[in-house]
This record gives C-alpha cells, sequence and structure tokens, in this order.
C-alpha cells in the first residue's frame, strides 16, 4: 500500500502546482492576444481553479471508475461548503451580500436539485451528461455577458493587476501553458491509478475513495484561495470561489465525465452524498438570512459547517469499516 499511498501525496501536490502554473500561464497568453481581463478570470481561472476536478473525474470515468469520477464532484462540492467555508469563517467571518442569496445561491440549488434528478434512476447517461454541459454554457454565456454590461467590474480590475503584477513575455507563457497542462493530466493518472489502488487494497468503494481522498485533495485551491481572500478582507471571493466551484463540479465536471463513459449510480449517492450536498446547499440560505447576525457566516456558524464535515467522513469511515 505504500506506493498508492505515496502516488497519492505526489499526484495532489504536482495537481496542485500544475493547475497553478497552466492558469499563469493561460492567463498570460490571453492577455497577449488582447482577451479582456474579465474574460480571463471567469473563463480562463474559472476552469484552472476546477480543472483537477474535472481532469481527474475525466481520467477515472475514461478508465471505468465512476465512482472516483462521481465522489470527486460531489465530494469537492461538500468539502467546499462545509469543510472550506467553515475553516474560513473560523478564520475571520464572511460576509454574505444580498446578491448572493437573490442570484448565486438560487441557481446553485436549483442546479442540485437537477442533479439528484438525474441520478434518482441511477444512471448518468450520455444525454444526462449533454444537459449538464447545455445548461452550464447558458450559465456561462449569461454570467459574461452580464459582466461585460457593467463599467468598472471588480473581477476585471483584479485580474487586470494580477496580469501586471505576473506579467511574463509570450514565449514562457505558452511554456507554462503546455508544461502545466501535461503536468496536470499526468497527476491526475497518477492520482486515479493510486486511488483505485487503495480502494482494491482496501476492498472499498472507489466511490468512498474518491468522497473523501480524492474530494479533498483537488478542493485545495480552493481552500487556499478563499483563506487567503479572507484575510484580505474580500469576503467577495472567498464564498464566490466556493459557489462557483460548486457550479462547475455539478455541471461541468459530472458533464464531461458522463459524455466520456454514461455513469452506474448507486441507490447511496442519492440517499446519501446528494441529500447532504442539498442540505449543506439550503443551509447557506439560513445563515445568509441568519439566526446569530443577518448576512454572515460567523464563527460559530464556521464551527458547525466544519462539524458537519466531520460527522460526514466520520459516517463514510464507519460504513467501510463496520458491516
Amino acid at each position: 500500500m505504500t506506493l498508492p499511498f505515496l502516488a497519492i501525496v505526489f499526484g495532489l501536490a504536482l495537481l496542485v502546482w500544475s493547475a497553478d502554473r497552466f492558469v499563469e500561464g493561460a492567463a498570460s497568453a490571453a492577455g497577449h492576444f488582447g482577451m479582456p481581463p474579465l474574460l480571463i478570470g471567469m473563463v480562463i481561472v474559472g476552469f484552472g481553479t476546477s480543472a483537477p476536478e474535472m481532469v481527474v473525474s475525466a481520467l477515472a470515468a475514461s478508465q471505468g471508475n465512476p465512482g472516483i469520477a462521481l465522489g470527486n464532484a460531489y465530494g469537492s462540492n461538500i468539502t467546499n461548503i462545509a469543510l472550506i467555508l467553515g475553516v474560513t469563517a473560523l478564520i475571520s467571518p464572511i460576509a454574505v451580500h444580498s446578491q448572493v442569496l437573490r442570484k448565486e445561491l438560487p441557481i446553485l440549488t436549483a442546479i442540485t436539485a437537477l442533479a439528484a434528478w438525474q441520478v434518482w434512476d441511477g444512471a448518468i447517461t450520455r444525454t444526462d451528461a449533454w444537459v449538464l454541459l447545455g445548461v452550464f454554457a447558458a450559465l456561462m454565456g449569461w454570467t459574461i455577458w452580464q459582466g461585460l454590461q457593467k463599467k468598472g467590474d471588480p473581477l476585471g480590475s483584479e485580474v487586470e493587476q494580477e496580469l501586471v503584477a505576473k506579467a511574463m513575455p509570450m514565449g514562457r507563457a505558452v511554456v507554462w501553458l503546455v508544461v502545466g497542462l501535461i503536468l496536470l493530466i499526468a497527476s491526475s493518472r497518477l492520482l486515479v491509478w493510486g486511488a483505485v489502488e487503495i480502494a482494491r487494497g482496501f476492498g472499498v468503494s472507489d466511490l468512498i475513495v474518491g468522497l473523501t481522498i480524492v474530494a479533498v485533495g483537488t478542493s485545495l485551491p480552493e481552500l487556499a484561495s478563499s483563506i487567503i481572500a479572507t484575510r484580505k478582507g474580500e469576503h467577495d471571493l472567498a464564498l464566490g470561489n466556493v459557489l462557483g466551484s460548486n457550479l462547475f463540479n455539478t455541471l461541468a465536471v459530472v458533464g464531461i465525465a458522463g459524455t466520456i463513459h454514461p455513469m452506474a449510480v448507486g441507490p447511496e449517492v442519492f440517499s446519501r452524498d446528494i441529500l447532504v450536498m442539498a442540505a449543506l446547499t439550503v443551509s447557506l440560505f439560513l445563515i445568509g438570512y441568519g439566526f446569530r447576525g443577518r448576512g454572515r457566516i460567523n464563527r460559530f456558524e464556521g464551527a458547525v459547517l466544519l462539524a458537519c464535515y466531520l460527522g460526514y467522513t466520520g459516517y463514510l469511515a464507519s460504513s467501510v469499516f463496520m458491516p
């Protein structure tokens, strides 16, 4: 078991590093071609932060391991809300603005309901997957159109500052883009291999491994960026990272994996994982409208979210070691 564990640790570290290099190279190259900073932020950086989940799930599906593909996507969503927002709120309370309650959270809730409806019959078919990708494309188009209508969009300004601060020649940008993509794929293959071997060695389903080890590992970029954003007082970014990542995971990650290979879905995915994911998503409404201070995720609520994550993970562990 030593080699698979080392493969997971090394694969995760290389995955996070290569995703960061890929985003930097792609963003710089796009800037050289005159792409507006807002589009770079929404499209390239948005895809880049979810690149680990997308590549890992796509490879897992192509190799006939749908449990890792689905577990990675849905497990990352649970990790994002319960672990990442929980830890981040413990460090510094997170502001929840009214726009999030009016727009982003209702959209995420509706998409979670769509995911639940699709797995209800025990399969993600190619038709289901194309529906997810179609909804994702429509949402991206609508979001980009809305962003371009605004003058002085804060995301565009922030990306523009980052491009200036991390400026690099076109040649170096292309090198990082290519190297980052190659290492992203290679590290994902290493991670999937290690996860499958551990699942086989311990006699557990690859779904459990995907929901835990793989999901936490591929969510590390969101954890780092959310903590950094909150310490800077940029609460919008901290919460936006999580909500955006969950949209990508539910629509693009599962959609891409499902178009590569239709996936059988065990009943426990709906009765356990989807329900936990939905409950956590709805809980953000309750927290946002507030019982202990309107419009923020305070430290107490962060501790509750973290306790939910520990309880969920503990339940998964008990299902493995207790027949």
